[in-house]
């Protein structure tokens, strides 16, 4: 009877019920080689096979010819005759003929091998130029034309050995220049130079069978110390520990790895791993020279520095958590009682995550990049471009494959096992680790972008929230505000300051408010607009110094709720983006048509997109004329562009560059301003004088100033919020004084909704004036005579000029003797009248109330 035969009269559910795994009824059972909390061990009667879906157990897929081996701890053979004893029939021969026909003969051939070695001088050559003394070493040479040893192809080869010292596998250490240099039997099994001799004292490790094979060389060590080789740094298997378990009275391990970052970090790991498991046993490791190993030091120092460097070998010590070594320890020795890789390893497999489009994952079977990151394509599948690199060769196995689909784990596995001679369950193991892990840092990115795509909420802090409190309810709240901006540093616009600053809070309440901030190049308009952004709480304002076309339609739905928007730079908005900045001052949201792709069908298809307001909005302009339709939306603020302002900044300047202005202060300001704003809470306002003042008839679109004045007035209860009495309903009652703040902060913003010049052009025509009434008002001008009176630039004097043509408050006169246009005023209107009967007008309203 052969393998297949015996295995198809098993049912695999029974064997394991027999060797005593209780198995419930979906064929679930706990794990018998690890600590298994929760049933991982899954039986399949379908496909004959059990798997251990836990991270943190190697056991991986078996069938029941290994799941006996391994639960049993028994070689093939023994494993074969206790299950052919429950199948009633006995027919050893064949089974054992089967597998000889299955099973290569390493012995015979290693044989064949040392015969090519000695009759290779490339081989002699390369063994020499390694300096090993191959006359006294087991070593052979892979000439094999044949296809079973190809990889081992250009080889020299040395015999790894089970525990009676049979030759069971082989490495090898490839004699040319390029390409990898370290190669392992399929399914590689076994120890170099063997196992050590139970009666050992002293036991040396090193990193590779090369550095080994040096110190066979040297009688003084082998004299004293035996020897084994792990298989690189990540190379400590559960086989090594098994081996050195079978030493009765182990006194010392020495570790001797390379004294490269790599060596130094595997020594520590790996002395902290056993000295948790022979805790009677001296753990001592040597410091090999920075940027050497055993194999270098043999062929440039004389054989006496292997004895120094382990005489000096430092002792390892290290202390347990009282709290968590019990634990820790017993699950390590159960660990290798179950000839696993330890748990204390598996448990410090860790993500590689600097890179978000290399990630990284390593094991002590393989490296694994994922490439590109992770596919956006849904939760219901882990979609990755795979790199699976044998730790030691560097050769490669590339796929794409969905980390969710259970067969084409275990075909990549497959499939990489071949190609990289490594085992498949140890990789279908990692594999399924590393889609644990993914999924946690999945889970982690969606988690960290809604935090971020949500308001974050910030927590006053109870000293400041004091101190804010203080404030708020504080009389004369809005001139006190007015006072600590100016304190801060903003200077001069007095009234241009706290304007702006009550239409930015608006942001935190449902009727918002936008500012259209007014003024020539250098003048200090943008800066203005900085300075009061920085009162506002960080987490509502989105700052924006250039705008794409369609970037306003991009933004999440919830992205721009309630949110301060800022933008430096209005002039430079393109047509599409001011249609949509202006649609979401008007409408408080977005509604456009896009093609998306359908994620279930995977086809294109029309959907809604949504951007949600509302937001409140302060923008910086130089232009003259502005459009229409944002006149209308907006409080047009002109700035401060007279010489008195000049000389204020330039006062402060100075002050500033000689160290008088203390910039702490300026700190505490915006603190104290942006706690008060995140303590104000949206509230409904009735406003019982809401009809009883009549603003100017003849402004520009009176009844959007109208609806924006009603607007402000609110604004200002809201501020007052925490001094305001409430209704029945809780409502929030306007008070008289909330009217007269309100029409004394945005006056000059009724007079410039009034005036069909604009700000920067008024202020540039009283300057004419005024200068034109000195000399007589028939006086005829230049351009260049006031444009060096006033300090303006010849591209603003030429838009002053051509704007007041075409209204008509100048005319043409001719030229001078030089060829100069000369220009007379034709139009003397009386600006601080009208000012006065607006303010009268207002004055008598509120005075009526």
């Amino acid at each position: 009877m052969n393998i297949p035969s015996l295995k198809s009269k098993l049912d695999i559910l029974q064997i394991g019920e027999e060797l005593g795994i209780k198995i419930d009824k979906h064929g679930k059972a706990h794990c018998p080689f690890h600590n298994d909390k929760t049933p991982s061990f899954q039986f399949s009667k379908e496909k004959q096979i059990v798997t251990c879906f836990s991270g943190n157990c190697s056991a991986g897929t078996m069938d029941v010819v290994e799941l006996v081996k391994k639960y049993k701890s028994l070689e093939l053979p023994k494993a074969l005759d206790w299950l052919q004893e429950r199948t009633g029939e006995v027919n050893q021969e064949n089974l054992t003929q089967s597998q000889t026909a299955t099973k290569p003969n390493y012995q015979s051939d290693f044989q064949q091998m040392q015969s090519s070695f000695l009759a290779s001088s490339t081989a002699r050559k390369y063994a020499e130029s390694r300096n090993l003394d191959w006359k006294s070493l087991e070593v052979g040479y892979n000439a094999f034309k044949s296809s079973r040893f190809n990889y081992l192809r250009g080889c020299i080869t040395f015999p790894l050995k089970n525990e009676k010292g049979d030759i069971v596998s082989l490495y090898g250490r490839s004699v040319r220049t390029t390409g990898g240099n370290h190669f392992y039997s399929k399914n590689r099994i076994g120890l170099y130079p063997g196992y050590p001799n139970r009666g050992t004292k002293k036991l040396i490790l090193t990193e590779s069978v090369i550095d080994t094979a040096s110190l066979l060389n040297n009688k003084e060590i082998t004299e004293s110390f035996a020897l084994l080789s792990l298989y690189g740094t990540n190379g400590l298997t559960a086989e090594h520990i098994h081996a050195i378990q079978q030493i009765e009275s182990l006194e010392e391990l020495i570790l001797f790895f390379d004294g490269d970052p790599s060596g130094k970090e595997a020594n520590l790991k790996h002395a902290k791993y056993l000295k948790s498991l022979f805790s009677e046993t001296t753990i001592r490791i040597v410091q090999t020279p920075e940027g050497t190993d055993i194999n270098e030091l043999s062929g440039s120092h004389d054989k006496g520095i292997f004895s120094d460097l382990i005489n000096k070998a430092e002792s390892f010590f290290f202390s347990v958590d009282p709290d968590t070594s019990g634990d820790t320890l017993s699950k390590e020795q159960e660990t290798v009682e179950n000839k696993k890789l330890p748990e204390s390893t598996q448990n410090t497999y860790k993500l590689d995550t600097n890179h978000k489009y290399n990630l990284k994952y390593q094991t002590d079977t393989a490296k694994y990049e994922i490439k590109g990151g992770i596919a956006k394509n849904g939760l219901d599948r882990l979609v990755i471009s795979l790199h699976i690199i044998h730790l030691e060769t560097r050769k490669k196995s590339r796929v794409r494959l969905d980390l969710y689909e259970d067969k084409q784990v275990e075909k990549t596995a497959r499939e990489a096992s071949e190609k990289l001679e490594l085992r498949a369950d140890l990789l279908e193991q990692d594999l399924n680790y590393l889609a644990d892990l993914l999924d946690e840092y999945r889970e982690q990115e969606i988690k960290e972008k809604e935090e971020k795509e949500q308001e974050k909420h910030y927590v006053v802090p109870e000293d400041e929230k004091e101190e804010a409190f203080k404030l708020l309810k504080s009389d004369d709240l809005i001139q006190k505000i007015n006072q600590l901006i100016g304190q801060s540093g903003v200077i001069g616009e007095q009234g241009n300051r706290v304007f702006l600053f009550c239409i930015a809070v608006s942001h935190k309440f449902e009727n918002t408010l936008h500012a259209l901030v007014q003024g020539s190049s250098g003048s200090g308009k943008t800066h203005l607009v900085r300075q009061i952004t920085d009162f506002m709480p960080l987490e509502n304002v989105i700052r924006l110094t250039r705008v794409t076309e369609s970037s306003f339609y991009n933004y999440g739905e919830y992205d721009l709720q309630n949110k301060l928007v800022v933008i430096e730079d209005y002039d430079g908005l393109k047509d599409e983006a001011e249609l949509a900045f202006r649609e979401l001052q008007s409408n408080d949201e977005l509604r456009s048509s896009v093609s998306a792709k359908d994620t279930e069908y995977g086809s294109y298809r029309t959907q809604i997109r949504v951007v949600k307001g509302p937001i409140s909005s302060m923008a910086a302009t130089t232009r003259g004329a502005i459009y229409e339709d944002n006149l209308s939306r907006c409080f047009v603020i002109a700035v401060d562009e007279s010489k008195e302002q000049t000389a204020k900044i330039i006062d402060y300047q100075n002050r500033s560059a000689a160290g008088e202005i203390k910039t702490n202060q300026k700190d505490k300001i915006q603190t104290l301003l942006q706690n008060c704003i995140r303590l104000l809470k949206p509230m409904e306002v009735i406003n019982p004088f809401a009809s009883k003042i009549k603003l100017p008839e003849q402004a520009f679109k009176i009844r959007r100033l109208n609806s924006n004045f009603q607007s402000f007035v609110k604004q200002i209860t809201l501020l007052n919020q925490y001094q305001r009495k409430k209704d029945k309903q809780e409502r929030l009652i306007t008070a008289k004084e909330d009217l007269q703040i309100a029409i004394e902060i945005m006056f000059d913003s009724i007079i410039l909704k009034v005036d069909e010049l604009d700000g920067s052009l008024r202020l540039f025509y009283e300057d004419l004036k005024a200068y034109v009434e000195t000399r007589g008002k028939e006086y005829e001008f230049t351009q260049r005579e006031i444009r060096q009176d006033l300090r303006i630039s010849k591209t603003q004097m030429q838009r002053f000029i051509n704007d007041l043509l075409e209204l008509e408050y100048i005319e043409r006169k001719g030229t001078g003797m030089h060829g100069a246009t000369k220009y007379k005023i034709s139009y003397w209107d009386d600006n601080t009248a009208l000012k006065q009967r607006i303010k009268d007008n207002l004055k008598n309203q509120l005075t009526q109330l």
